[in-house]
Order: structure tokens, then sequence, then C-alpha cells
């Protein structure tokens, strides 16, 4: 059986006597920093074939190569479901992108609002957060993580087959209830700290496409709303229901 306690996400297909060669970074985690060598097994994934059970070929300090022996689980792959949300702090930021992996969205668009406090972002690092998030949570898939984008542009070029979830922290009832509005395309739109402005506010009630939802009576951190929008979601329409 393969080590499960080492997951790494690759690059290369994966087929059973698949030769996968690790990248400098890789060959430092398992053999220096997991101290694993030649023969010892561990779980590959690269969000399309499933997890494979590999065997370590050769082990050195700047490489090494795998062989894929068993697939040890199918493709699993989450909902149509993008999480957009306005870059927050730095470490607030990668929490949001990594528990959006977890949870299972399957694409993370920071987009910047009127109140947006980040004017950029470092998408690669984002997207190595979204990697290690899947590496640690057992998932074979790996949201793309996009380069920030505004949001007025974003809905302007809005695809007309997907709805929307926003989360209005203004409102004062419940909102609307996402079964009402059937399954399908989804993404959730999650404010900035700042909230979003009233021409925003009013915009997003006017589309035909989005569906205001509240988070319930207090006002959350940008990050908690969007576990919390994340878990209304799933529970009502996505993989957990």
């Amino acid at each position: 059986m393969a080590d499960t306690k080492i997951r790494l996400y690759v690059e290369q297909p994966l087929g059973e006597g698949q030769t996968i060669p690790l990248t400098r970074e890789q060959a430092h985690y398992l053999f220096g920093v997991m101290r694993r060598g030649v023969g010892d097994t561990l779980a590959v994934f690269n969000g399309r074939d499933g997890e494979w059970r590999a065997e370590v070929r050769e082990a050195g300090k700047r490489g090494g190569t795998l062989d894929a022996v068993e697939q040890t689980a199918p493709q699993c792959d989450p909902p149509d479901l993008w999480l957009l949300f306005a870059p927050i702090k730095k470490a607030r930021t990668d929490f949001i992108v990594e528990k959006a992996t977890e949870m299972g969205a399957a694409r993370i668009m920071p987009v910047q609002t009127e109140f947006t406090n980040s004017e950029r972002i470092r998408q690669d690092r984002l997207q190595a957060h979204a990697v290690e998030a899947a590496e640690q949570c057992g998932g074979t898939f790996v949201p793309d993580v996009s380069d920030l984008q505004k949001l007025d542009r974003l809905l302007a070029d809005w695809p007309e087959d997907r709805q929307l979830m926003f989360c209005d922290e203004a409102l004062a009832g419940p909102g609307e209830t996402l079964g009402q509005a059937g399954g399908g395309k989804w993404a959730i739109l999650i404010g900035p700290e700042g909230g979003f402005s009233e021409a925003e506010r009013a915009r997003l009630h006017a589309l035909p496409f989005a569906h205001a939802v509240s988070l319930g009576p207090r006002i959350l951190r940008a990050d908690t709303a969007a576990v919390a929008a994340l878990t209304v979601w799933q529970q009502a329409l996505g993989d957990w229901a």
C-alpha cells in the first residue's frame, strides 16, 4: 500500500508503468524532509487520472523518478462551482484559497471591487496553495486559481448558463432559498472587507442570474464568509447534498 501520509501532485499523465520525474522541490520534500528512499511508495495524482500508488525508482538531492504502479482511487471532480472573492490580507487570502480547494470549488477567482484593499495578487503563489491543499485533503482535483480581474468586467461577460449566489451582508432576512434556483453551473461571490458599494449591490440585485443570499444575522469576515457560503451551497446543491 502507498504511504497515504505523502501525496504529491504531478503534471504527467498517470497509468500503469508510467515514469514520473520529480521536480527539485518535490525531491527535497520527499527525500530530504520525509526521508523516503528507493523502493518506498506514496500516493500521486494529477487532477485528471485519479490517485495512484507510486514507487520511488531513483532518489537524489536535486531530483528523482517514480513509477506509477496501480490506481488507488478514481478521479473525483467537484461540482461546477466558481468562488469569486475580493482579496484581503495575505494570510487570510491564502486561507480562502486553501479552504475553497478543500470544500470543492472547481475554480477560484479573485476579483477587484470598488472597496477591495489589494490591487494585485501573486497568482502563482495562490495556485501553489491550492495544490498543497489538494495534497493534504485527499482530493484528486486541483482548482484553477485565476489572476485578479475587475468584478464589473467579469459580470459584463458573464456566461448565460451560470447562476450566481451573491452573499449580501446588507440582507436582514434569510434571503433567497437556493433550492428554488435549481442545480447546474454556479458561482459564489464574496465581497471585500468594506462590503459592496451601493452601485455594485444595486447592479447585482438587478442581474437575472444573481441570487441574493444571507449568511445569517451577523456580518462575517470575508474569509469566514467564504467558508460559510461554500457550506450553504454544498449542502443545498453540491456533492454534500
